[in-house]
């Protein structure tokens, strides 16, 4: 959501009642699981698994569960990078006030939240079209509140001269959205378990939205062309790296994503996976990348790029499909797609104002976002952290690779600078097509299918929970009936993986 608003998550109690929706009989022995991808989608997997097997009156467990990852860290795309001992986030950055999931995993992990810098002064936002600058908002760095209301209050007073009433619309379809969304943490006796995506899509109300592009949705809804063009257009080139064309729910999403009261894990947002698999008593396996994946006699044999085999009664796949060399036997049936890839090209340096039109570096816009148009040649520019009026911290998002020479344009003092290519996201075209949940007739799930509706940590951990239901009910010969707490974390003592 890379996201969504407002009070903390309180600590739910579940009770779940799931029907049998499979003949397939438990294993002899608790079934085993292995997960494809460290990120929080495969992370939750094996969480939520622990958690919904833990306590229950038929003794429904889960065996072993194996993580695979081909990198040598967890996380997936969540990622920090450190310029001049300084860490900033570097793959999926926000949270959203209503991303309960994410919110209990930081409660239950002990991690520290911490606001953006925006929450102590008023950054400056420019609108630049690659020639100049169609709109700013007033700026401060005062450390008085009262100050800091009285810029908030202009800001609001100015965009509303500029864009009118269709802000309130704005605002109204987004918290409509958001609404529908918060469905899926509703407690689980009024809570189906989903067996593919558009089920889980028209249970919540949000199907129609993947259908009609952003641009579509905002001009029903009575947005007016000039918000459109400008300000939500910098929203989702920033967000999703695409312009306002992707399709409805995952352009909402964005929007949601722009509001107040975000918020990350202080020391990096990977520290969720990193966490929920220490707490699952899993087995992790840093740099083994999975090449093959066959279906034997109704056991899973995986083959790694390392050489080794391993075998489970559960397999589950957390990482995009479009750009792994992975091969099923089986084959299995997915809908083609491409991975919107965001170059993020880190700077420590200086920008320089006479590429934009300006006198001095401090007429510069701390947040630079652009329009749709083929005269920029990236999609914002953000000011992670000034250190003094000539030495700043900045983060670049692009379509594409900035060269050495673009990039000396651009800034006037470059005295480091760390690139990124992150496949981050679907590109989004309405109507959307969903993969299944279940790639197969057996227990082959595929978490990453949620993902052509909107790609945020907290729709993986949403996609995440739907899956590890899923597995119980579908492994069950028998109706399951349950109670877990999100809140409390198993009792006894786990090896804990200190090379995370």
């Amino acid at each position: 959501m890379q996201t969504d608003p407002r009070s903390a998550a309180t600590c739910l109690i579940f009770t779940l009642l799931l029907s049998l929706s499979s003949s397939s009989p438990l294993p002899s022995t608790p079934p085993t699981v292995c997960i494809i991808g460290s990120g929080i989608g495969g992370s939750s997997v094996a969480h939520f698994l622990r958690r919904y097997t833990t306590s229950n009156p038929h003794n429904v467990t889960v065996g072993q569960i194996r993580i695979f990852e081909r990198n040598g860290h967890v996380g997936g795309r969540m990622a920090t990078v450190t310029i001049a001992g300084e860490t900033f986030e570097a793959g999926g950055s926000i949270l959203h006030p209503k991303n309960y999931h994410a919110l209990e995993f930081a409660k239950l992990l002990n991690l520290t939240v911490k606001n953006p810098p925006s929450s102590s002064k008023c950054l400056s936002l420019g609108i630049w079209n690659g020639d100049k600058f169609l709109f700013e908002t007033f700026w401060t760095n005062s450390g008085y509140s009262i100050v800091r209301r009285f810029f908030s209050l202009a800001n609001s007073v100015k965009m509303f001269l500029r864009y009118g009433r269709s802000l309130l619309r704005m605002s109204h379809l987004v918290e409509d959205t958001l609404g529908r969304f918060l469905k899926y943490y509703e407690a689980f006796e009024s809570r189906p378990v989903f067996e593919s995506v558009e089920e889980m899509l028209k249970w919540a109300g949000l199907y129609d939205l993947t259908a009609e592009t952003l641009e579509e949705e905002l001009l029903r809804a009575g947005l007016s062309p000039l918000l459109i063009q400008e300000l939500i257009t910098v929203i989702t080139r920033i967000n999703y790296g695409q312009s306002v064309s992707i399709s409805g729910l995952a352009g909402t999403v964005s929007l949601a994503g722009s509001g107040g009261g975000l918020w990350s894990i202080e020391g990096g947002n990977w520290q969720m996976a990193a966490g929920l698999i220490n707490q699952s008593n899993i087995v992790l396996h840093l740099n083994e990348e999975i090449k093959s994946l066959s279906n034997n006699a109704g056991l899973y044999e995986l083959n790694s790029s390392s050489g080794g085999s391993y075998t489970c009664h559960v397999a589950v796949i957390a990482t995009p499909l479009d750009e792994v060399n992975l091969k099923f036997t089986p084959s299995v049936s997915v809908p083609k797609r491409k991975l919107q890839h965001t170059f993020a090209t880190f700077v420590r340096g200086c920008l320089n104002p006479d590429f934009f039109g300006l006198r001095r570096v401090s007429d510069i816009p701390e947040l630079i976002g652009t329009t749709e148009t083929s005269r920029v040649p990236f999609s914002s520019i953000g000011t992670l952290k000034q250190h003094n009026e000539e030495d700043m911290t900045y983060k670049v998002f692009s379509r594409q690779p900035l060269s050495e020479d673009l990039l000396d344009e651009i800034f006037r003092v470059r005295n480091e600078t760390i690139r990124i290519n992150w496949a981050a996201y679907p590109q989004y075209h309405a109507p959307e097509r969903f993969a299944p949940l279940v790639l197969d007739q057996s227990h082959l799930y595929y978490v990453n299918a949620f993902e052509n509706a909107a790609s945020t940590m907290e729709t993986s951990a949403v996609s995440a929970e739907n899956v590890a239901r899923l597995i119980i009910s579908r492994l069950s010969s028998h109706s399951l009936s349950f109670t877990s707490d999100l809140k409390s974390l198993d009792n006894h003592k786990q090896q804990l993986h200190s090379d995370l």
